[in-house]
């Protein structure tokens, strides 16, 4: 029963070593794909993982032939799900079956229960490994049940979809959910690295320049075969020779974009990707978003651009900017890459079509422009505090006016200092929503100032009408 790309213990092929996997391909080495050649043979050859790899962890000693548990690995592709399976297979007295969720029935999985049955009496237990198990139905997951509960099979399923949503909920219970996280750049790097100078991969026949290797890392995305795959097509073109950055370009067909997290081109195209939302260009926004976003820019810069430039050009013109941006700010937090850039291109497109006003930093500039220049005179005595003893004696809080006992809840008063009476900081612009705002800002202040509307004027000074 066991097919694909390595054989294990207990296939028809010569046992390996123990503690290592033998890979085969069906003529010869040259036409085994690098990825399979450089699928490791120990964990100690296993990069990345180590939040589940460590002394003693679960998956460890069911690698090392202890452990007892069925296990459901959850991750991206190219992490290591299959490796990690094969792994296991090496384990002492234990035989492996592996069966695709995209080709197996519940007729196979039923052949594989019985075969592991009759080797339990053996005293052999069998590994059986589901490759994609989300997509056995209900009816197959349910015919594995027994079998897991009772421990005739030890069952190691990968996936790439949550199993919380995928796999039937006592399955889920009898199984260790063990999640594989994207591997890092310095991963991939090392991966890269090892296939270069392995004699399994390349065997030191060419070398990779550092433009060519960043890129290779980059569009990896944390997969490891998909970083193999694309140094084995670049490298196919140079036998021999150094594989450069316009070599892997023309291999992969994907352009590495001219963009340096550290350097010019990082600030250039955050001041172009701002100014073009302030200039409500949103095509060109949405430009230098998927430049940001294909460069691997850290998405919570991104964000954090989009909130401050929602109160610095939008502001009052349109408050929901804000809202906007801080909901994109958070769903970079709360699902990461690449989901998230989904919300920060919402984002840009609401910002980018949206009214614009600087009034926002207008008003706190001119506010903090005569602070600085020291007109911060006494807090008037009314306003206060006077919960503490001997404030009354003191004059403090007395005489203040409380705005809700007035039935249009603003009332004439005093509130800044002396120096400061009469000064107007906010200016609001006639842009979308700060239309409105500007005509209730001249009312409230005529109102608290204590002024009135001018004769004939026909309106009223009372808030909201």
């Amino acid at each position: 029963m066991s097919e694909g790309l390595f054989d294990v213990p207990g296939s028809a092929a010569a046992e390996p070593e123990r503690g290592a996997v033998e890979f085969r391909g069906a003529g010869g080495g040259d036409l085994v794909p690098l990825a399979v050649r450089m699928r490791p043979r120990t964990l100690d050859e296993v990069v990345g993982q180590q939040h589940l790899l460590g002394p003693g962890s679960p998956l460890r000693r069911l690698v090392e032939g202890s452990g007892a548990a069925s296990v459901l690995l959850y991750g991206p592709p190219g992490t290591g799900k299959t490796t990690l399976a094969a792994l296991v297979s090496t384990a002492t007295g234990r035989r492996f079956e592996a069966l695709s969720a995209l080709s197996a029935g519940v007729k196979e999985v039923r052949g594989v229960i019985e075969l592991a049955r009759r080797r339990l009496t053996a005293g052999e237990q069998t590994v059986l490994f589901i490759d994609e198990v989300h997509r056995f139905s209900r009816t197959q997951q349910d015919a594995l049940l027994a079998a897991v509960e009772n421990r005739i099979v030890l069952l190691v399923g990968a996936t790439t979809e949550n199993p919380s949503f995928s796999v039937v909920s006592p399955l889920l219970s009898r199984s260790l959910v063990l999640q594989l996280r994207p591997l890092t750049p310095d991963d991939i790097r090392a991966v890269l690295n090892r296939a270069l100078d392995d004699p399994r991969g390349l065997g030191g026949a060419c070398t990779v320049t550092d433009e060519a290797m960043e890129h290779l890392v980059r569009i990896a995305a944390g997969d490891a075969r998909r970083a193999l795959t694309a140094l084995e097509a670049a490298t196919s073109s140079a036998p021999g020779g150094t594989v450069d950055l316009a070599l892997v370009e023309a291999s992969v067909d994907e352009a590495a974009v001219r963009y340096d997290r550290a350097g010019d081109q990082h600030y250039d195209v955050i001041s172009a990707f701002i100014k073009s939302i302030r200039g409500s260009d949103v095509d060109a926004a949405l430009h230098y978003l998927a430049r940001m976003i294909s460069a691997g820019e850290d998405p919570r810069f991104i964000a954090r651009r989009l909130v401050v430039h929602a109160s610095e050009d939008i502001g009052m013109a349109d408050p929901m900017a804000l809202q906007t941006a801080i909901a994109a700010a958070q769903a970079v937090q709360l699902i990461g890459m690449p989901e998230a850039k989904l919300a920060l291109a919402q984002a840009t497109i609401h910002l980018a079509t949206a009214p614009k006003s600087g009034a926002v930093v207008a008003a706190l500039g001119a506010a903090l422009a005569d602070v600085g220049a020291g007109k911060a005179g006494s807090v008037p005595p009314h306003l206060r505090d006077g919960h503490y003893a001997g404030a009354a004696a003191l004059g403090n809080a007395q005489g203040y006016r409380y705005p809700h006992d007035h039935p249009g809840g603003v009332l004439a008063q005093q509130y800044p200092p002396d120096e400061l009476v009469g000064v107007d900081y906010y200016a609001p612009t006639e842009h979308g929503a700060e239309r409105e705002v500007a005509a209730r800002v001249g009312k409230l202040r005529r109102i608290v100032r204590g002024l009135r509307a001018g004769p004939g004027s026909g309106k009223s000074d009372e808030p909201g009408r």
